[in-house]
């Protein structure tokens, strides 16, 4: 007769093995966006393979590969890139210390020279949310003033899950965020696999349900 213990090392075997294998085919599998193919991204920190990373990386950090081979001035919205890769832009980030961050609030945040290329993680949902008095509508200046820190012609890359801030999704839904465009892709699988969609899916987008962290997240442009 089995017990409770008995379970315990059934579980983890379980567990670990779904990991390894949602892992493993992250490597090969592939993703769209705007008509591109881009790799699912897998690093040990953060547990890309499991959640909007996976798709988020890839995105923005081919834009900072570009910019970087342009010899572009690049800024990025919290610290996130540096912890995947050898980074050399300036990132602004008001609260996580770390060599060569600049703690301080983008709103803020008034350089004397503009950006060819703006990017920004999954940080813009926690703008004036997570925030204590909380102020929503904070999130409508900051996509405001990060456009004023555009150079001419430069445009600005942010990538946002949806069902994590109501206020950004009704903002998102009116199209009364600031974005000049955007991209919705939707998690469609347990092993975190990914495809476009319509902004339709943004009416009903829940953060943690069916799977966990981001099912929907949004990646939105702005031009200078």
């Amino acid at each position: 007769m089995c017990t409770i213990n008995d379970f315990h090392p059934m579980l983890h075997f379980i567990l670990t093995n779904y990991y390894i294998h949602t892992c493993f085919f992250a490597l090969f599998r592939r993703f769209t966006f705007l008509s591109q193919k881009y790799p699912y991204f897998v690093h040990r920190y953060n547990a890309t393979w499991r959640n909007e990373r996976a798709i988020e990386v890839p995105i923005i950090w081919r834009q900072v590969q570009d910019a970087y081979q342009r010899g572009a001035r690049v800024l990025e919205i919290g610290n996130v890139l540096s912890h995947y890769y050898p980074t050399h832009h300036t990132v602004v980030d008001k609260y996580e210390k770390a060599k060569g961050v600049i703690n301080q609030d983008i709103v803020d945040f008034n350089p004397t020279k503009k950006f060819d290329l703006i990017v920004a993680i999954s940080t813009f949902e926690h703008i004036g949310w997570d925030e204590s008095p909380r102020r929503k509508q904070k999130v409508n200046r900051a996509v405001k003033h990060v456009r004023s820190l555009l150079r001419p012609g430069g445009r600005a890359s942010i990538t946002v899950p949806a069902g994590y801030n109501p206020y950004v999704d009704e903002q998102l839904i009116a199209g009364t965020l600031g974005f000049d465009s955007h991209v919705v892709l939707q998690r469609t699988t347990i092993d975190n696999q990914w495809r476009e969609v319509d902004d339709s899916v943004l009416k009903t987008a829940k953060y943690g349900h069916p799977f966990s962290n981001a099912n929907v997240a949004v990646v939105g442009e702005l031009k200078g």
